[in-house]
Formats: structure tokens, sequence, C-alpha cells
């Protein structure tokens, strides 16, 4: 998912137009960019953690010399995944939304009180109809294969006794 397609989302899921929530998602890297810049861990309860890290000036070795060499003071970004968002990448499973506030008309709620259609019955009496099928044919496959057995024990007799009688190199 690019930012486009994050911005199409966003704007979906909280019913505003792309512009509002470009504009919101652009706001809220900022907030987060600022934030960690000046030193201060941002944690998304259930989704990651970011944070800068000042790594100190140390003392290394050259792999290639085996000299000693000072190694300069560094600063990094590591953003960490927190455990609701493991879970749910690892198991490929969403997590469970919570319910957005119920709106005050009549129509929505009716809306929301319907069941969808089923269509398990159809599934069930195909996969019995496939059952039976399967169960002929394998009757009758029994029936040929040992038809076929007989034949092939005196063709293998036969080609024995041709190989007896010719005389070897």
């Amino acid at each position: 998912m690019n930012r486009r397609e994050l911005v199409l989302a966003l704007a979906e899921r909280t019913e505003t137009d792309r512009r509002t929530a470009d504009e919101t998602l652009t706001a809220l890297l900022e907030i987060i960019t600022e934030t960690v810049a000046s030193g201060d861990p941002v944690a998304i309860s259930g989704f990651a953690k970011f944070a800068r890290v000042d790594r100190p000036a140390r003392m290394g070795r050259n792999p290639a010399t085996g000299e000693t060499i000072r190694i300069k003071a560094t600063r990094r970004v590591r953003i960490t995944a927190l455990k609701a968002f493991k879970d749910a990448a690892i198991s490929g499973k969403a997590p469970a939304r919570k319910a957005a506030p119920a709106k005050k008309t009549v129509a929505t709620k009716t809306a929301a009180t319907k069941a969808p259609a089923k269509k398990t019955v159809a599934t069930k009496t195909a996969a019995t109809k496939t059952a039976a099928t399967k169960t002929v044919a394998k009757k009758t496959a029994a029936k040929k294969t040992t038809t076929k057995k007989t034949t092939t024990k005196k063709t293998a007799a036969k080609k024995t006794a041709a190989r007896k009688a010719a005389p070897r190199r």
C-alpha cells in the first residue's frame, strides 16, 4: 500500500474527502517526525513505538588491517512494532475494529439489523453429489483392474520364457 492508497482508505473509513484525509495523514507524520527529532519517543498504543537512539563514540577494529580505529557518535531511528500489530501481522488477521458511534437516524439502525442471506445449503448439496459420483467411479475402476491383472501375468510369463531361450552375449 502506498501513500495514495492509504489516503483513500483513510478517507473512506473516516467518511471524509481525500483532501482532508491527506491533510490529516500529513499532520500525523509531521507530529511524529518533530517529536522523534527532538529526542522524545512516540508510542502509538497497539501499533508501534518510534524513538531516536543516540549511540556514543567507541573504539573498533578495521577488519582488513586489524588496526584500532575510533568510531564517531551516531544517531539512529528505531521503530518497534508493538504486540497487537505483531499479532495481527503474523496471524494474517486484522484486529477487530471498534464499533462506530451509533447514529440517531432510523434508516441506519434498520439497515444495520438486516442479516445477509446465506448460501451454505447449495455448497453442501454439491459436495454430497460429488462424493456419490466418486464412489461409483471407484467401483467401476476396481472391476477393470481385476481383468487387467490376469492379462498382465500371462504376458509376463511369455516374456520370461522368451528371455530364457535367447542366448546371452
